[in-house]
């Protein structure tokens, strides 16, 4: 039954491989990630907490260093963290798709691999678009039971919801962009054929589209993937959890909880008594617009910062507590 006061609990007991944690920028995100990727792995599954906010802060919660290479939280057993930036993210998507660009435009002009690679890697979509192709990746190989994604602040999330549309867009208008400069009729037969017996260029670009098809399936698979928005008890964070809220439904992605983070539980003077009673206005507004489709939970403002072991631990108890 949906309704507030639940908990993650479930969560525990579940198949799910990737739960996405998004909402705006400062609401506490990389808290509630972390800390659901802390209960996990002491529940005994293998878990990672990958970030991919521009300015990543797990090595701040943890209190360790941790950066673009997989590295195992220290006194959390089984719990590995990753940070990765946008530049890792283009370096890893031209490990993988450099070489078949470079394929594709050398069949028609004497380029260096340098220009080819710079200029492609800056098509609308294609960092976004390796970004899921390198999380679905990370969830298939199965090296881990579960994977935690702290997203970028909520307009970057967005703009990944909108991805498997804005980079087949850019496929298919490649796709004609090639057949015209490769126009001449005897070199275009049923397909553009590369240099020396490579795979023709349509086969490349229709490769890419099944893979783009292929993502967008993974990311609305209810049974491997789970979505949890965090919000904050104030208007910018209604508003903007409405609009997740809403691009998720638009995009048949599945989420079912909502955190609402910071609650102030007791008012112990008169600016806490009205922080409390405006926050009242903005729980009971989301509980109107959600409690019969999703699971709201109250996280409660807490007098000091979460950080370290035992502050994530603290946030685990309160998210998973059972009844």
């Amino acid at each position: 039954m949906h309704g507030t006061q639940t908990s993650l609990a479930a969560l525990e007991r579940s198949a799910k491989k990737l739960i996405l944690v998004g909402g705006k920028g400062g609401v506490g995100k990389t808290t509630c990630a972390a800390a659901i990727a802390m209960h996990m792995a002491a529940a005994g599954k293998k878990t990672l907490i990958l970030s991919s906010d521009p300015t990543p802060s797990l090595s701040d919660i943890f209190e360790q260093t941790v950066g673009a290479h997989e590295t195992s939280i220290l006194h959390a057993q089984r719990l590995t963290a990753l940070e990765i930036t946008p530049e890792i993210v283009m370096e890893k998507w031209m490990e993988r798709f450099g070489q078949e660009i470079y394929e594709i435009v050398s069949s028609f002009a004497d380029l260096d691999y340098e220009f080819v690679r710079d200029y492609i890697g800056s098509a609308p979509g294609i960092a976004e678009e390796y970004l899921l192709y390198y999380i679905m990746e990370l969830v298939r190989e199965g090296r881990y039971d579960l994977v935690i994604w702290d997203t970028a602040p909520a307009g970057h999330t967005l703009r990944l919801l909108h991805l498997p549309e804005i980079f087949l867009r850019h496929l298919e208008g490649a796709t004609r962009f090639y057949l015209n400069l490769y126009s001449y009729v005897e070199r275009a037969k049923e397909t553009v054929k590369l240099k020396k017996g490579k795979r023709s260029l349509l086969a490349i670009i229709s490769g890419w589209q099944v893979l783009s098809h292929d993502i967008a399936r993974f990311m609305r698979d209810e049974r491997l993937t789970e979505y949890i928005v965090v919000t904050i008890p104030e208007a910018l964070g209604v508003r903007q959890t409405e609009r997740i809220i809403e691009d998720f439904d638009t995009h048949a992605l599945p989420v079912h909880h909502l955190i609402i983070n910071h609650c102030i539980k007791q008012a112990d003077c008169l600016f806490h008594q009205a922080r409390k009673e405006m926050q009242a206005r903005y729980i009971q507004l989301l509980s109107e617009q959600y409690a019969k489709r999703l699971h709201l939970l109250l996280l409660p403002l807490l007098p000091t910062e979460v950080k370290g072991i035992e502050g994530i631990k603290k946030i685990s108890r309160l998210l998973f507590a059972k009844g």
